[in-house]
């Protein structure tokens, strides 16, 4: 019981010790940043299991045969895998063709709304004119109003597209412009369209970082504004041109909403078609137990989402990057 005590005293005289006062902060800063480490490790397993469990569960289903599907022993390694799914999803999507006739629709679409987004953003960062914040309080709206609250006024004004009567006064009646991709269109060029004031802030963001010296030592060499802000500005904003335009790829690609809203062809969206691939599966393969069909509609999806990958690992150094230099917080 002595030696206890002894030694009990020995550890208290170590612990307050002024000599061992760095080997104590040493000790509680390795075990702060352990302690650290492993709460953020375990959050993100945990955010890693939210977003990527989904998506592991329908690619391993999308292998499954009508047998594993009713196996109470098959998880989520298939006993009898099958490309089945596959074959059929690519057959009735006519894959290869819509993907082609999609992207041909989203890089258009991401081309006209990177040129004029980011004429919107750099006129906000460098110009003043009249009612300037009021104006950029309208782009702040267009982030945080959902655009459901303007359906019906665009489905409207599409349905019968006659601006101030010039169209009545040419062909006598209004257009419709539903079932075709001129809206889309429209709304891009008027920087208006999908997440466009998402994109104008991120560039109004870039633009505002860059040193106004590089504007002014070109126009000392006698640059025009244009030519400034296409060969110089646009130049140096590539980090904010990248981010933005795999956003606006990704989200067209993904778009349901203004493709639904406008009644746009399943043939140049692959994102409706999607949505109708269990139907078509049960008509062409005369399937109708409900278990068996989504199993081909996980396929499909594993289809669409693969495309989207593919490009972001390609860009993924210049996309984080642009995030970071682009202002965008959280």
């Amino acid at each position: 019981m002595a030696k206890f005590s002894e030694s009990v005293k020995t550890l208290k005289a170590v612990f307050v010790s002024p000599e061992y006062d760095n080997d104590r902060r040493r000790t509680a800063h390795l075990i702060k940043a352990f302690l650290l480490g492993l709460f953020k490790f375990i959050v993100i397993i945990g955010i890693s299991y939210v977003i990527l469990g989904p998506i592991i569960g329908m690619i391993s289903n999308s292998f499954f045969s009508d047998e594993d599907a009713y196996s109470a022993l098959v998880y989520l390694i298939p006993q009898s895998p099958t490309l089945e799914r596959y074959q059929a999803s690519i057959k009735v999507l006519n894959y290869l063709t819509t993907l082609k006739n999609t992207f041909i629709y989203v890089l258009i679409l991401m081309a006209i709304q990177v040129f004029m987004c980011s004429m919107v953003g750099y006129g906000f960062a460098r110009y003043n004119f009249p009612l300037k914040k009021l104006w950029f309080g309208c782009v702040v709206i267009m982030i945080v109003i959902p655009v459901n609250t303007i359906m019906l006024p665009l489905y409207m004004t599409f349905r019968i597209f006659d601006p101030f009567n010039l169209v009545t006064l040419i062909k006598g009646e209004p257009m419709n412009l539903m079932a075709t991709s001129i809206p889309m269109y429209m709304m891009t060029f008027f920087a208006t369209g999908l997440r466009s004031g998402l994109y104008i802030y991120i560039f109004n963001q870039f633009f505002r970082g860059l040193p106004k010296e590089i504007e002014e030592a070109a126009f000392v060499d006698g640059a025009g504004s244009w030519y400034t802000y296409f060969f110089i500005m646009l130049v140096n904003a590539l980090p904010s041109v990248v981010t933005v335009a795999i956003f606006s790829l990704v989200w067209q690609y993904n778009d349901t909403f203004y493709a639904s809203l406008f009644h746009l062809s399943d043939t140049s969206a692959i994102s409706i078609k999607i949505s109708t691939l269990a139907d078509n599966v049960a008509n062409a393969y005369s399937i109708t137990d409900p278990n068996i069909l989504e199993l081909y509609t996980y396929a499909g999806i594993i289809l669409v989402i693969l495309p989207v990958l593919l490009i972001y690992c390609v860009l993924q150094k210049q996309f984080i990057e642009g995030v970071e230099r682009s202002g965008i917080v959280g």
